[in-house]
């Protein structure tokens, strides 16, 4: 299926949850801290009054309760404004 984030939203594949811990523990399902973290996988392409910085393939962090979780294909992503969008990573 293709999906195109409107206006100024775009679509996030968010990174896999930490398996275990650094010391080597396994953390259950159910203690897993949210991603904060994943890659742009498609943009709108902004407002009159705010252009699309964000493109294809970028790494970005994004807040807690950014967004709204969705399923595509059997795949979560998540899709949020621009602004819910805290950095680009390089």
């Amino acid at each position: 299926m293709t999906i195109k984030p409107l206006a100024d939203r775009v679509l996030i594949r968010p990174d896999k949850a930490e398996e275990k811990s650094a010391g080597g523990i396994i953390i259950p399902d159910s203690a897993k801290e949210k991603p904060l973290k994943g890659k742009v996988i498609a943009a709108g392409k902004g407002t009159k009054d705010e252009a699309m910085e964000l493109k294809e393939g970028d790494t970005v962090l994004y807040g807690k309760y950014a967004g709204t979780e969705v399923e595509i294909d059997g795949e979560h992503l998540m899709i949020m404004r621009q602004s819910d969008v805290l950095a680009v990573l390089g």
